[in-house]
């Protein structure tokens, strides 16, 4: 019985780095070979999980305590304390429930926009590979003990403090950790037990980033033992800061709010003036104040925001930040990456070509060795073609093995697809691996373009070489002929098979192998001697030609930026349309001779072009610039640690779900299933909820204005208020706390995505929103107005008649939240279906009135009495004169041609 290490936590620090690998196995009680089942669910009793502190989410006191936290709160409790001076208790009592019913409100929302939060950062878990009862698995990061053996490679972020065992050109970025930029090489030599954490080279900390190259190494510290743990501990109470959109709609209702007091204050001199007792007048003062200021606007527009970010995680987007909803309004361009966003991802063999011309096409699809080789055309060739796929299985760091009746794979999708390979022409990779004694190897990198590897075989040692023909073929002198005899490799013919390949949109892995001295570094690459030539398909996804279709009808552009030929990239962007020649596709080399990036001639170039192949990392980020220099809006997709300058200088950075941690921590969106129809669909759910934050508003805004109008309207023909101040509480809860929220959770209008993006800078109020406020509030207020009138000119009591005008403001409002469901279209034309929280939140406002005109307590504080059921459908009658007026503008609209948009963009 092995005695249990100690926890990293309590060892000496410094302890790990100054170890011999082997020693800290041995401290931990662990192999290469990884842990056990059992141990590791015994040392996740121990050490937890491996997870840092966060930032605790408010609890249901202090969301609740926020809600306070408002300067119209503080009018208001200001107003209650007078009234407990002057003995008024009822009113007392009624504005304490006007404000705890509308602390209620507020908390229930804030408590789902924080619910909603949490159960999107569970989808942004980051996975580790590890090493397990000598099987590779892939695990939640939180999973790991110290112990688990972690595999890393370029695009990784670390997931624990992690001792190295062994690397191979292993780069890692810790500017997180130790502020210094350029990437730290990293061994698994023991370091002298007191060098600083930044000169630790046989460390690997969590939170870091591997940049290149590969490593395995032990865990050694999880959680808050590890360094960055100690760190986090003291920010995780730091608060997220407020989307731009919900800053300025702050901002709004800020003015807004000047402009209404400003009212409110003019008015209350005037009734001052005309001998109305000055508490009167300072109620009245405050509860128009409160009933026209929007004040919960932006709690409102985070609630639409975040009902779109769960929208958005049901078709396959991960919104990381809010302001991206809000982003993706604006969106006029997609710079797409073609592989596994425009194609399915599953790359398949379907064709070998010799150098000598022999080609074998290859059947079966998909990552699985199921299908076969047929040499197409005479000929021989099957021993030339065994060598290759040989070659490329030993040249291979991928896993594919058959797994209860299906097929189970790890690694790089043309890894994988060559095992693939290999089993349909009969060698089972397994075997073949084991067979051979690996010596070294040069992993794959994308700026290097290959991979080698150097084996001992038959007493002498040989190297596998396979990557992209520009990469490969100048290392080769020679090729095997029809006898399999080494001859002068005829460069123009293999270079003519790439061609032909290319044009017919494969994509070309060449497989070379040569006779080599022990390994002594890439420079010391012997000779090649070529093998052939693999095309390789990944077929487009089935829905991704609607997709790009929607975006062209929606004003949303679309180009591929891709690290693949020009022709293979031309052949499937003839296939969806996105460019239909070669004129429109421009290469990294193309870009290279118009440099620098900002001349004006590179901008024209960027603006014209379609498709941009052979690109690199950086060249990409300088088309992204200069695609926002010639004024798009631009999304770009990336899935490479390479790809992050990109995603952060695009104004919305989508990163792949398959893709490396660090552009998922760069992007602003996640797409899960790595589909291109997914970012389309994201686009449109940031319409909508950009559309129905414009709908909260018009709703909001306008009711303000309807109560304000209604005042100085009847204080401008002599006539008494139409309402007391205690009414105007009750209207302003009972209309627009309840449907306020409801209205957020709107279904998107059909056509959203057939109108053009709107301006970046575009305000919430355009020409459309403030003509539908003014005559809409216009409405309401006139027609209350005219009522109110007409109950005193045919002598009914004040008190009587503020009754029914209370009822019917409420009527009035209830039918203009069915006008705010639409800006242009016909309430009639809007489906219940699409929001039945709304039409709840309508009947439950309408109910409550009425209850309450039949409460005791609410009678007296309110002067409310009940109505007869002919009063009620009177003013129901009567109310429905808003839906009427605003069917007819949206009628003259349509026909007199200045309908711009289906809906607001």
């Amino acid at each position: 019985m092995t005695e249990e290490p100690m926890p990293p936590s309590v060892r000496k620090a410094g302890a790990w780095h100054a170890m011999p690998p082997e020693e800290a196995l041995r401290n931990l009680d662990s192999s290469l070979d990884g842990l056990s089942e059992g141990e590791i669910s015994r040392r996740r009793t121990t050490y937890g999980k491996n997870i840092l502190p966060a930032r605790r989410p408010p609890g249901l006191l202090r969301i609740f305590a926020r809600q306070f936290m408002n300067p119209l709160i503080y009018i208001l409790l200001v107003a209650g304390i007078i009234s407990i001076f002057f003995q008024e208790f009822a009113d007392a009592s009624f504005i304490l429930i006007v404000i705890l019913v509308n602390a209620a409100i507020g908390t229930f929302q804030e408590v789902k926009a924080e619910q909603s939060a949490a159960a999107l950062q569970e989808m942004l878990m980051v996975y580790a590979r590890v090493r397990r009862a000598g099987r590779e698995v892939t695990v939640p990061s939180d999973d790991l003990v110290p112990g688990d053996i972690v595999l890393l490679e370029s695009g990784n972020r670390i997931p624990a403090d992690i001792r190295v065992l062994r690397a191979q050109n292993l780069a890692v970025d810790e500017s997180l950790l130790t502020g210094e930029s350029r990437a730290v090489e990293k061994s698994a030599d023991p370091m002298p037990p007191d060098v600083p954490v930044a000169d630790r080279v046989s460390m690997l900390y969590a939170g870091s980033t591997v940049m290149s190259g590969r490593s395995t190494g032990v865990v050694v510290a999880i959680g808050i033992a590890t360094e960055i743990g100690h760190i986090a501990e003291t920010a995780s109470s730091s608060e997220m800061g407020k989307p731009p959109l919900v800053i300025r709609m702050e901002e709004f209702s800020r003015k807004i709010s000047i402009a209404v007091l400003a009212a409110a204050g003019l008015l209350a001199a005037v009734v001052l003036a005309q001998g109305m007792p000055p508490v009167e007048v300072f109620f009245l003062a405050v509860a128009l104040a409160v009933a026209a200021i929007p004040e919960g606007l932006p709690v409102a527009m985070t609630v639409a925001l975040s009902i779109a970010t769960a929208r958005m995680a049901g078709r396959n987007v991960i919104v990381r930040f809010l302001a991206a909803v809000e982003s993706l309004g604006s969106c006029t361009m997609i710079a797409s990456d073609k592989t596994g966003t425009l194609t399915v991802n599953q790359q398949t063999a379907r064709v070998v070509i010799l150098p000598t011309g022999e080609r074998f096409a290859v059947s079966g699809a998909g990552y699985a060795g199921e299908g076969g080789i047929t040499r197409e055309g005479d000929g021989d060739g099957d021993e030339r073609l065994d060598r290759l796929v040989r070659a490329s299985v030993i040249c291979n760091e991928a896993t594919l093995q058959r797994e209860d009746g299906g097929w189970t794979y790890q690694g790089d999708a043309i890894d994988v697809a060559f095992l693939a390979l290999g089993y349909k022409a009969g060698v089972d990779p397994a075997e073949t691996r084991q067979s051979v004694e690996k010596v070294a190897e040069i992993p794959f990198e994308s700026e290097r373009r290959y991979a080698a590897v150097w084996y001992r075989e038959n007493g002498g040692v040989r190297v596998a070489v396979k990557g992209a023909l520009e990469a490969v073929l100048p290392r080769c002198e020679t090729m095997a002929d029809l006898g399999g005899e080494a001859v002068p490799l005829d460069r123009a013919q293999v270079e003519a098979q790439l061609e032909v390949l290319t044009g017919q949109g494969y994509r070309v892995i060449a497989v070379a192998t040569g006779r080599s001295r022990e390994f002594a570094g890439e420079a010391e690459l012997p000779p090649l001697q070529l093998l052939g030539l693999a095309g390789f398909i990944d077929p487009i996804r089935p829905d991704v030609p609607d997709a790009v279709r929607h975006c062209r009808e929606a004003g949303v552009d679309v180009v591929m930026v891709t690290g693949d030929h020009p022709a293979t990239a031309l052949a499937i962007a003839r296939e969806l349309d996105i460019a239909t020649s070669e004129d429109e596709v421009t290469t990294g080399a193309d870009l290279d001779a118009i440099s620098p990036p900002t001349y004006p001639e590179y901008v024209g170039r960027v603006g014209k072009t379609r498709v941009f192949a052979r690109v690199s990392p950086l060249q990409k980020l300088h088309i992204v610039e200069a695609l926002r220099t010639s004024g798009a809006f631009v999304a770009v997709t990336g899935d490479g640690v390479n790809d992050a300058p990109a995603l952060r200088s695009a104004n919305i950075g989508v990163a792949m779900g398959s893709g490396t941690d660090v552009a998922k921590d760069t992007a602003s969106l996640i797409v899960t299933d790595n589909d291109f129809s997914s970012i389309v669909a994201g686009i449109e759910e940031g319409r909508y909820a950009y559309d129905n934050v414009r709908k909260v508003t018009y709703l909001l805004v306008s009711a303000g204005f309807a109560e304000v109008l209604l005042f100085l309207l009847a204080l401008l023909v002599g006539l008494p208020l139409p309402l007391l101040a205690v009414q105007l509480l009750w209207l302003n809860l009972v209309t627009n706390g309840i449907q306020g929220a409801a209205l957020a959770f709107e279904k998107g209008e059909p056509g959203a995505m057939s109108r053009p993006p709107r301006r970046p800078g575009e305000g919430i109020f355009d020409e459309l929103m403030v003509k539908e406020t003014i005559l809409s509030g216009t409405v309401i207020g006139v027609v209350a107005l005219g009522t109110w009138a007409w109950l005193l000119a045919n002598g009914w009591e004040e008190g009587a008649a503020r009754n029914l005008v209370v009822l019917l403001m409420v009527l009035l409002e209830n039918f203009h939240v069915f006008n705010c469901r639409s800006e242009t279209r016909s309430v009639f034309r809007v489906p219940f279906s699409n929001n039945y929280f709304l039409i709840a939140g309508v009947i439950a406002a309408q109910g409550v009135h009425i209850i309450a005109l039949y409460i005791p307590f609410l009678q007296d504080v309110l002067g409310f009495a009940p109505v007869s059921p002919v009063e009620w459908a009177t003013l129901l009658l009567l109310a429905s004169i808003v839906v009427v007026v605003m069917e007819i503008y949206k009628l003259v609209r349509r026909h007199s041609g200045t309908e711009r948009r289906t809906a607001p963009a």
